[in-house]
């Protein structure tokens, strides 16, 4: 009988100490807040930038789809991974230090800052889809310039998805052939009627131009690119490396074939 009162006691006091310490917690309680990184500590993150590789910039800004980022960023960077190819150094460009947000609320620090740094000569521009492309980014016109500029020395341009406006808005698409993401088709033969457009495709190829509907599919028009460069072994290779079905002969897609080619 003793020991029954005595336990008894024992879980009367240690719910009374439990008690006591929830109600202390929620009186003191402060919410936590993330602290954003200095700046000194942005300014410091720089990609290793191999010798001898084909430099990939991709172009990133507030409201970037992840996919049509991180599809072919996936594909080039394990290009690393194959022997006996010139592989890539795969990096981010924003006019921007501190960090972007994707669409899909990803929080990414750039590598570099096209408005500050020194940038790398650039072989290989990427243009991912972004939120405002159809609007508000194309009033941007250090961004367009910066695209220009860029398109004009690399050695291809690649758009996913509503990249293809950035495009078209630059004038770089001008007598070209291209195709953007599905339901955007008609705004962009809208916006820019002089275009060639082809939908009900993947990905079209024009010159140094690579223009693809973006989505998963951006995964297509990035192992193409591969294929082109390196050959369709490699291109298997990497389709494998990633889990993906890899038949160029299978897809709808444009090659615009030029005179001399």
């Amino acid at each position: 009988m003793y020991l029954a009162q005595n336990n008894y006691t024992m879980r009367l006091q240690y719910a009374s100490a439990l008690i006591f310490l929830c109600c202390f917690y929620a009186c003191n309680r402060v919410d936590y807040q993330p602290k954003s990184c200095p700046d000194t500590i942005v300014q410091t993150i720089k990609p290793t930038l191999e010798e001898g590789r084909l430099n990939v910039a991709f172009l990133i800004m507030d409201g970037v789809y992840n996919t049509e980022l991180t599809a072919p960023f996936d594909i080039f960077q394990h290009t690393i991974f194959r022997d006996s190819i010139q592989s890539m150094n795969v990096f981010t460009v924003a006019k921007a230090t501190k960090y972007i947000k994707t669409f899909e609320g990803m929080h990414i620090v750039p590598d570099f800052n096209y408005m500050e740094d020194t940038l790398p000569a650039i072989d290989i521009l990427v243009v991912p889809s972004a939120e405002h492309h159809l609007d508000s980014d194309l009033e941007d016109t250090l961004m367009l310039d910066f695209v220009r500029q860029t398109a004009a020395k690399a050695r291809f341009v690649m758009s996913h998805c509503d990249g293809a406006f950035v495009l078209a808005k630059c004038g770089l698409l001008d007598g070209l052939e291209s195709t953007t993401f599905p339901g955007d088709i008609e705004a962009y033969k809208t916006m820019f009627p002089e275009l060639t457009v082809h939908q009900d495709v993947l990905f079209v190829h024009d010159g140094k131009f690579i223009t693809s509907a973006g989505g998963a599919k951006s995964f297509e028009a990035s192992l193409y690119l591969c294929e082109l460069l390196y050959g369709k072994t490699v291109a298997d290779r990497l389709a494998q490396g990633l889990v993906i079905d890899w038949d160029l002969s299978q897809l709808p897609y444009v090659k615009v074939e030029k005179d001399g080619e």
